[in-house]
């Protein structure tokens, strides 16, 4: 099995930043792309930033110059910056991995549990 667990959530005031990592653990041949979703209250879950296995990116337009995602193949994990933040980005985000894992040849979706980022105003 793959497992996903993020981290760097919390409490930050307008203005201030956070650094959420994704780490994937277990049975994995290789990664593809990985990224980050968020779901804020009474709204649907929305893509927030995707990097691909070869490093290229793409964000939603209303992080874009704010948030910066990236990756550490080596360590199969992934990081979200996040800079500048709004109270408009108070949601719960979530890590997601396309994994191709040991023996098999596509990649399965798989998803971490969730981390709370609050934005104060």
């Amino acid at each position: 099995q793959v497992q996903l667990v993020e981290s760097g959530g919390g409490l930050v005031q307008a203005g201030g930043s956070l650094r959420l990592s994704c780490a994937a653990s277990g049975s994995i041949f290789r990664i593809n792309a990985m990224g980050w979703y968020r779901r804020a209250p009474g709204k649907q879950r929305e893509l927030v930033a995707v990097i691909n296995g070869g490093g290229t990116t793409n964000y939603a337009d209303s992080v874009k110059g704010r948030f910066t995602i990236s990756r550490d193949n080596a360590k199969n994990t992934v990081y979200l910056q996040m800079n500048s933040l709004k109270p408009e980005d108070t949601a719960v985000y979530y890590c997601n991995a396309a994994v191709i894992r040991q023996g098999l040849v596509y990649p399965n979706n798989y998803w971490g549990q969730g981390t709370q980022v609050t934005v104060s105003s």
